[in-house]
């Protein structure tokens, strides 16, 4: 026989919780299922542990560099591999925990722990049950794609999810993929010590920035000792002993990289291939996203898509932003749409990379005409402060309605500093108001004011 609830939420990560929080507190008899991990790819193999890894790596970095501040180590600086993941797992666990501990002991909301299938448009069976609700809430996720390319299924491999077990420093680590999850694994091992080699297909680094960011990118990364491989179009991989060759041409005489183990960051792809969507009638698009219009909704009445796996963002704050919109629109009567939202994103590695809005190719495919603000790094008094004075600022502007269309900031907290933009941007005002700001000297931020009182036209 069937359980009957008023909504079924299937998936913890960012955006599950805090709707059923707000479910329950509407009066809702709700269910969560979760299959694996509580809180999802952020708290347990993305964002969280990345970073706390990043701050590791960037603590090794500073401390071989200390001399260029005065600071005398004696001895060679040592990156113990073991202590660096008890320390990630620490906080990770942390997350972990503190999720599981509010949806269990969230009233009015059962917790299923097992993998959730529907059975039709308003049916899902977790274990041996079967759920029944009028609202369900699909919030799944993605994970790490892995190509077809020839030999992977013979070679051993690891992906942003098992990086997350390496309890020790690699040889050579080679990396195929050269956008954000891989290009913050290569700088962040390259800092603990390991040879590490970046394979690209195309002919640059995350090729949706601009080609200036993306050459800087390459230089930043060159300069540490990572190596960079682009154009490499034929790839196939194959055993060497206990190594892994990756050919990277298909020239006559072969190119290859050999190293000791092989990271695969070529992408995501959403968990909706085992979900039963077919019973339920749910469309989703060629590859695996659940169509949803601009509330989220399915084509399907009752069923909501929310996070990675509608396809209509692929960040833990878009995530958020998702239940958002549906919270809104399901009990505040007010009406929230993913269009209102801005693209806003950081690549973290050091120096980041904080994005908002149009890059400088939307703009010129858009045919607007535009105007363009750019500063280097060098000119910021907090970088040439830290010692850190690689990398750039640009904005972009209408030169119409003199609002901000987008903005780049690749540098010492940049993805700090880009948010005084972003939030000009949301407020639909012009360029001029925060041009005519009092910024706090010495930061990254009060030299914005500055670069747009030197827009020109973008050519």
């Amino acid at each position: 026989m069937a359980k009957k609830y008023d909504a079924i939420v299937i998936g913890t990560g960012q955006s599950g919780p805090s709707l059923a929080a707000r479910l329950t507190k509407e009066g809702m008899k709700t269910a969560i299922i979760e299959r694996k991990l509580f809180g999802g790819t952020c708290v347990n193999v993305g964002c969280i542990p990345t970073k706390t890894l990043v701050a590791s790596a960037r603590a090794a970095y500073i401390a071989r560099r200390a001399a260029d501040f005065g600071v005398v180590i004696g001895g060679p600086v040592q990156v113990d591999m073991r202590r660096v993941k008890t320390r990630k797992d620490a906080v990770v666990r942390q997350s972990n925990e503190g999720v599981t501990r509010w949806l269990k002991n969230m009233p009015g909301l059962t917790v299923y722990e097992g993998h959730g299938r529907f059975e039709g448009p308003h049916a899902v069976r977790v274990n041996e049950e079967l759920l029944q609700a009028d609202k369900i809430f699909i919030n799944v996720g993605t994970r790490a794609n892995v190509p077809g390319m020839p030999g992977i299924r013979e070679v051993p491999y690891l992906t942003n999810s098992s990086m997350m077990d390496v309890d020790f420093l690699p040889e050579h680590l080679v990396i195929v993929g050269g956008s954000y999850v891989g290009l913050e694994f290569a700088q962040m091992y390259r800092r603990f010590g390991s040879r590490v080699t970046v394979v690209e297909m195309g002919p640059r680094l995350i090729g949706r920035e601009d080609e200036e960011v993306s050459a800087a990118i390459k230089e930043m990364l060159e300069t540490e000792g990572v190596e960079v491989r682009l154009n490499a179009r034929c790839m196939s991989v194959e055993k060497r002993g206990h190594r892994v060759a990756v050919k990277v041409s298909c020239d006559t005489a072969p190119d290859e990289v050999i190293g000791s183990h092989l990271l695969i960051a070529v992408g995501r792809v959403p968990n909706t291939d085992d979900l039963g969507l077919d019973r339920a009638g749910v469309k989703t698009d060629a590859r695996g996203f659940i169509v949803v219009d601009d509330e989220l909704r399915t084509n399907v009445p009752g069923i909501w898509a929310l996070g990675d796996a509608n396809g209509r963002g692929a960040f833990t704050h878009t995530s958020y932003n998702d239940y958002e919109i549906i919270a809104a629109n399901l009990f505040d009567g007010d009406r929230r749409r993913v269009a209102d939202r801005i693209t806003a994103y950081a690549l973290y590695i050091d120096p980041p990379l904080g994005r908002a809005g149009m890059t400088e190719a939307e703009v010129r495919a858009s045919g607007r005409k535009a105007l363009v603000g750019r500063m280097l790094m060098t000119r910021v008094g907090r970088a040439r402060e830290r010692g850190e004075t690689q990398g750039f600022m640009k904005i972009l502007v209408d030169a119409e309605t003199k609002r901000i269309l987008g903005a780049g900031i690749l540098g010492i907290e940049g993805d700090e500093a880009v948010h005084s933009i972003l939030d000009v941007m949301y407020a639909g005002a012009p360029y001029t108001v925060i041009q005519r700001a009092v910024h706090i000297h010495p930061t990254v931020a009060e030299l914005i004011p500055t670069m747009l009182g030197d827009l020109k036209p973008l050519m």
